[in-house]
């Protein structure tokens, strides 16, 4: 899994009948030290079926475990939120979405 924060919405003028009424959503992929989360300036589109919105911190599953998501079979996906995060604790750091988000 990769932790994400949400940055914008991609918009697709047109898109294959699989991905009607899915949001895109652009992430910036993130890294953690023990200084905290790490912005990495790496970004992709990902598929949102959970809700999220920008500045939350997302769970994101790429290849076929973004394919084994439910009702995702016949979409072709690569790149799949499967939660919204609303805290890390790790290397000795507490992080939360909110304090991320400030």
């Amino acid at each position: 899994m990769i932790l994400a924060r949400v940055k914008g919405q991609a918009v697709a003028s047109a898109k294959v009948d699989n991905l009607q009424g899915y949001k895109l959503l652009l992430v910036e992929l993130l890294s953690l030290n023990t200084d905290g989360l790490i912005f990495t300036r790496k970004h992709m589109v990902v598929l949102d079926p959970v809700g999220a919105g920008e500045g939350d911190l997302v769970l994101v599953v790429q290849g076929s475990s973004a394919r084994q998501a439910a009702d995702m079979r016949q979409v072709p996906v690569d790149a799949l939120i499967v939660g919204i995060v609303a805290s890390v604790t790790a290397l000795g750091q507490h992080v939360t979405a909110e304090a991320l988000a400030a």
